[in-house]
C-alpha cells in the first residue's frame, strides 16, 4: 500500500536513518502528518504561501548549524579560554576529532528536510492560484536557496545525494535509498540552480524591508561565492574566477543607497535597525513573539560569574563589572578565544573588535582573561528580559567585497579599492591603506579583515578553505589538521547511516 507524505514531511528520502529508526521498524508503521495537503496549495493562495514562509521558518532553524559549520572548524575558538566546561560540540570541531564512530551532525544536519519543501515549492508553485509576478518570485527564491543549501551540504560532505523533486508517495523502503553523487554533479546543480534563480528574478533588484527574504543579490553573491570554490578546489581556475568577478562586479553598482556599507560597524547588528538596512543582502529573521535565536548561548557568560568579572582592567580609567554592563544576559562561559588569538585581534582603533566581542577579566592580580562573551548578537533589553533578535546575516555587503577583492586577487589584478573600503570603516580616516603586492600577500590581507569583519557570522573556515590549502595549514593547528589527515576537511557519515540506506559510501579517508 503506497502512503502519501504531506507537505509538512519532517523526514524527505534521503533521510532513511530517521525514517526507518531501526531495521525492523515497517514502512506501514511511519504516520505523515496531513496539515496541508498539496491540493491546497493549487486551489488556495494563502495555503501556497504558508507553504512558502514555511521554508523560511524552516531555514531559521539551521542558524546554529551555519554558525557551527562554518566557524568553529576555523582558529578563531580553538583552544580557548572559558570560566565552566567546554562545549563538547565545538571542541570536537575546533580538534577535527572526527571519524565515523564519532560524527557530527548526522542525517545530513537534517538539510533534506529543508530541501523537500524547497522542492515542494519549486514542484506546485507553476500552478498554484498567484499571479505570475509572485509565483516567479517565490520559485526564485527557492532556487537560490536550493543551491546555498547544497553548497553549504558540499562543502561539508564532499559529495551527496541528490534529490531535485519532493516527496510525495512511497511504496517500498528501498525507493527512498539514495547513492552519494559526485561533487562535480553537485557543483553543477548549484550552478545550474544559481542561474536559475537569477533568470527567473529578472534584472530589477529588490528587497524586503527587513532583507530576510532571499532575492536577486543574494544569488549573485552566491555565484560570486561559488565560483571562487570551484576555481580554487575544483580545478575551474580562470574561467571561474572572471565569472565570479562578473557576478560580483554587478553588486557594486547598485545606488549605496540600495546596497553599501553601513557607515558605523555595530549599526549593522542594531535589531532597532533592521529596517532598510543597506548593508544586508540576506539575513535569518529573529523577531519578538516569533523567534528568538540561542546558537551563541555559550559564548557569554553565567548569571554568578557576571558578578565577579570586569571588562575593561586596568590600565582602564573605569572598571566595568559585567553584570552591571548586561545584568540581563543569562547564557554559560564554554566556548572562548586563545591568547594568541586574542593577542592577534586586539586593536584600540578597530571599530569591530569591541563591537563583536569583549574580553571577561578576574579581579586577581593581574586581572587575568576569564573569557570572552561575544556581544555581536547580544541583542537588547526588553520588557525587563534580555531579547535575542537580532537578525543573522546570510551574506552581507562586506561578503561581496572581500570576494571580488579575492576574484581579483586570484586573476593577478589589484584587490586594494575593496580592503581599504573595509579598513576605512574599521579604523576610520587614519586607517592604514593597503597596497597590493603578491597573490598570495594579497589573499593574506583578505583573509585578515574577513576574520575581524565576520566573527560569528560562520565565514572563517570556508574563507581559509575558499584560499586554499596553504592557508589552512598555516592558521589551523597542525596537531589537529595536516597534509596527512586532509581528508577531515570533509565530515563522515554516521554507521547509523550507512546500515540505514545500503547504497550510501562513506566520506572518503574515513
Amino acid at each position: 500500500m503506497k502512503r502519501i507524505f504531506s507537505l509538512r514531511l519532517t523526514a524527505i528520502a534521503l533521510a532513511v536513518a530517521t525514517l526507518a529508526a531501526s531495521c525492523e521498524k515497517k514502512l506501514e508503521e511511519v504516520v505523515p502528518q496531513t496539515t496541508l495537503p498539496r491540493s491546497a496549495v493549487l486551489t488556495d493562495p494563502n495555503a501556497a504561501l504558508s507553504l512558502y514562509q514555511g521554508v523560511y521558518a524552516n531555514f531559521r532553524g539551521f542558524h546554529g548549524t551555519l554558525f557551527t559549520f562554518g566557524e568553529l572548524r576555523s582558529d578563531i575558538w580553538a583552544d580557548g579560554i572559558f570560566t565552566e566546561s567546554a562545549d563538547g560540540t565545538a571542541v570536537q570541531y575546533s580538534t577535527f576529532n572526527f571519524n565515523q564512530s564519532n560524527a557530527p551532525a548526522g542525517n545530513w544536519g537534517g538539510f533534506y528536510s529543508l530541501l523537500d519543501k524547497i522542492n515542494t515549492v519549486i514542484d506546485l508553485f507553476p500552478q498554484a492560484p498567484l499571479d505570475d509576478a509572485t509565483r516567479k518570485r517565490c520559485i526564485a527564491e527557492m532556487y537560490g536557496m536550493r543551491a546555498y543549501v547544497y553548497y553549504t551540504m558540499l562543502r561539508t560532505w564532499g559529495g551527496v545525494p541528490i534529490t531535485s523533486t519532493p516527496v510525495t508517495a512511497v511504496g517500498e523502503l528501498t525507493e527512498l535509498y539514495r547513492e552519494r553523487s559526485s561533487e562535480a554533479d553537485v557543483m553543477k546543480l548549484i550552478k545550474e540552480d544559481i542561474e536559475q534563480s537569477l533568470t527567473l528574478f529578472g534584472t530589477t533588484h529588490t528587497f524586503s524591508g527587513k532583507r530576510v527574504y532571499w532575492n536577486r543579490a543574494a544569488s549573485l553573491t552566491l555565484k560570486g561565492d561559488v565560483y571562487l570554490w570551484s576555481g580554487t578546489n575544483m580545478g575551474g581556475s580562470t574561467a571561474d574566477f572572471t565569472t565570479a568577478r562578473t557576478a560580483l562586479e554587478e553588486l557594486t553598482t547598485l545606488p549605496a543607497a540600495t546596497l553599501g556599507l553601513q557607515p558605523v560597524y555595530a549599526d549593522i547588528f542594531d535589531p532597532t535597525k533592521e529596517t532598510n538596512n543597506r548593508e544586508i543582502i540576506f539575513g535569518i529573521s529573529f523577531e519578538l513573539n516569533e523567534a528568538t535565536h540561542g546558537a551563541y548561548g555559550n559564548i557569554t557568560v553565567n548569571t554568578t560569574q557576571a558578578s565577579t568579572l570586569i571588562f575593561d582592567p586596568p590600565p582602564a580609567p573605569v572598571r566595568t563589572r559585567v553584570d552591571s554592563a548586561y545584568p540581563l544576559v543569562a547564557g554559560a562561559s564554554r566556548i572562548g578565544m586563545n591568547s594568541a588569538m586574542l593577542t592577534r585581534l586586539a586593536s584600540t582603533t578597530d571599530t569591530r573588535i569591541r563591537a563583536s566581542y569583549r574580553t571577561m577579566h578576574r579581579t586577581t592580580t593581574g586581572f587575568p582573561v576569564a573569557g570572552v562573551m561575544l556581544v555581536k548578537f547580544i541583542g537588547r533589553v526588553n520588557a525587563g528580559a534580555q531579547l535575542y533578535d537580532n537578525n543573522f546575516p546570510v551574506y552581507r555587503y562586506a561578503d561581496v567585497l572581500l570576494l571580488l577583492a579575492e576574484a581579483k586577487a586570484k586573476l593577478g589584478g589589484d584587490p586594494s579599492t575593496e580592503i581599504n573600503a573595509i579598513r576605512q570603516r574599521a579604523y576610520g580616516s587614519g586607517f592604514t591603506p593597503y597596497t597590493d603586492g603578491s597573490t598570495d600577500a594579497d589573499l593574506t590581507a583578505i583573509l585578515e579583515e574577513g576574520l575581524r569583519e565576520f566573527i560569528g557570522e560562520g565565514r572563517r573556515w570556508w574563507a581559509l578553505r575558499r584560499a586554499g590549502d596553504s592557508f589552512v595549514f598555516a592558521n589551523i593547528r597542525s596537531t589537529y589538521l595536516s597534509q596527512a589527515t586532509k581528508h577531515k576537511y570533509l565530515l563522515p557519515i554516521t554507521t547509523s547511516m550507512l546500515n540505514g540506506d545500503p547504497k550510501l559510501t562513506q566520506t572518503p579517508g574515513y
